[in-house]
């Protein structure tokens, strides 16, 4: 299937919030697009992203900057749900929408938010591929829960840990 997934925190949970141009914030995206590059040249050809603000738009972003030197790669959205959304900023809304517009697919699980529906979305990432990239802070929650079950189901992981 040669597929990667990522995970990864929102940026409220990061320690540089929502600045990305604190060096810290810079340093973690460079090593997600080293991460990335390296799964091309390893032969991966297809990354999906969950669509949350941080994390998963900026590999999201730079699959498709990738894109420009690597054609056959492909990118996917896999969206909980339709209001994922619903409140955000305007700037973060226009930046998810442009986003989905360069997917190369779209995968919609469910109309509406439940409670859950991100946790679900999560482990059919992990199912539906073969690699997780993970930037992870070491704390408990959604991230952790994902490279616990990643690791479960014996997925190759890449973990950029954040201070």
């Amino acid at each position: 299937m040669n597929t990667v997934c990522f995970t990864g925190h929102r940026p409220q949970n990061l320690p540089y919030k929502f600045n990305e141009n604190d060096w810290e914030c810079i340093k973690i995206k460079s090593s997600l697009k080293d991460c990335i590059e390296k799964a091309i040249n390893g032969g991966y050809t297809r990354f999906i992203s969950g669509m949350a603000m941080g994390v998963d738009t900026w590999a999201a972003e730079t699959v498709l900057e990738l894109k420009k030197a690597h054609p056959h790669i492909k990118l996917e959205a896999l969206i909980p749900c339709l209001d994922q959304c619903r409140y955000w900023s305007d700037c973060d809304k226009r930046r998810y929408y442009s986003i989905l517009k360069q997917c190369d697919r779209k995968i919609l699980l469910q109309k509406s938010y439940t409670p859950g529906c991100m946790q679900n979305r999560n482990r059919q990432m992990v199912e539906r591929s073969d690699y997780v990239i993970a930037v992870w802070n070491g704390h408990s929650g959604g991230t952790a829960q994902t490279i616990n079950y990643a690791r479960r189901h014996e997925k190759k992981l890449a973990v950029i840990s954040v201070k």
